[in-house]
C-alpha cells in the first residue's frame, strides 16, 4: 500500500489509470479499504489528514476519492469543495453522520456518493468497480461465461444460442454474478445491491428463492450447479471465468 512516503510516485512507469485516494484518519479503516482495493487491482494512495490529502492530490491526480468527513485537522467537506473546483474526480463520502441533512450537505459540497459507517467493505468495493466500469472506453456490452452469453443493452441472455426468459430480479442477479466472477457475495450484499434499491421488502430468503429460480434456468443440473456455488456460511460465488467481447 502507498502510505506517507509514496515513493512510487517517482517511478516513471506509474500507472495513469484507476488511481484512488483514501482520506480516512482511522488507521484500521484506512488500511482495510486500501487492502481490498489494491487486491482488486487499483492503485491506492492513503492519507490521514487534510494536509496530507492536499499534497497527495496534487501529485497523484486521482480519478476517485474516498473521503471521511471528520478529520483531525478539519472537515473533509472543505477538501471536497477544493477538489471540485479543479477536478471531476468521483468522490465517495465516508462518514458516521447518517442524518439526511448531513448527506445533503455532502452532495452540495460536490460528493457523488455517500456511505455511512458502519459499512460493508465489499459494497464500497462494488461502488468503486461500478464507477471505473462506466469510465472504461473498452467496456463491452456482452459478457460470456461458459455456455452463457449475456447482453447488457438489450437485456438478452442466451445459452448455446438459445434465448432464455428471466425476471427483472433474476437478470439483475445474473449480471451481478457475471460482473464479479470468482468473488463470494454474501446474502446481505446481494440484497443491498439488487432488491433494497427498489424499495421493496426483502429478506435473506428472497435471495435463496431467486438463486434457486436462476439456477433452474441456467444450470445443466440445478441440483449440481456448475455456475452458482453455495459457500456455506458465507454466501454465493460465480464459479466460472467471464470475458467481455471487445
Amino acid at each position: 500500500m502507498n502510505y506517507n512516503n509514496n515513493s512510487d510516485l517517482l517511478q516513471p512507469n506509474i500507472s495513469t489509470r484507476n488511481r484512488i485516494l483514501i482520506l480516512e484518519d482511522e488507521d484500521s479503516v484506512n488500511r482495510s479499504i486500501a487492502f481490498l482495493l489494491e487486491k482488486e487491482g487499483y492503485q491506492v494512495y492513503s492519507c490521514f489528514s487534510l494536509g496530507e490529502a492536499r499534497r497527495l492530490f496534487q501529485k497523484v491526480k486521482p480519478q476517485l476519492i474516498v473521503c471521511d468527513i471528520t478529520l483531525p485537522d478539519g472537515s473533509g467537506l472543505m477538501f471536497i469543495r477544493e477538489v471540485r473546483k479543479v477536478s471531476q474526480a468521483h468522490i465517495i463520502c465516508l462518514t458516521a453522520m447518517d442524518r439526511e441533512a448531513d448527506q445533503v450537505i455532502g452532495y452540495e459540497a460536490g460528493a457523488d456518493d455517500y456511505v455511512t459507517k458502519p459499512f460493508s467493505l465489499s459494497v464500497l468495493t462494488m461502488k468503486v468497480a461500478a464507477y471505473f466500469r462506466k469510465q472504461s472506453p473498452v467496456n463491452s456490452d456482452v459478457i460470456e461465461s461458459g455456455r452463457i452469453k449475456f447482453s447488457i443493452s438489450d437485456m438478452r441472455v442466451q445459452i448455446e444460442g438459445n434465448s432464455i426468459d428471466l425476471t427483472k430480479n433474476e437478470w439483475k442477479l445474473l449480471r451481478l454474478f457475471l460482473e464479479h466472477p470468482k468473488q463470494i457475495l454474501s446474502k446481505n450484499q446481494i440484497l443491498e445491491q439488487l432488491f433494497d434499491m427498489d424499495g421493496n421488502f426483502a429478506d435473506e430468503n428472497t435471495v435463496a428463492v431467486n438463486i434457486r429460480r436462476l439456477r433452474e434456468k441456467i444450470e445443466p443440473d440445478s441440483a449440481k450447479p456448475e455456475y452458482i456455488k453455495n459457500i456455506r456460511g458465507m454466501g454465493y460465488l460465480w464459479n466460472q471465468e467471464c470475458r467481455r467481447n471487445i
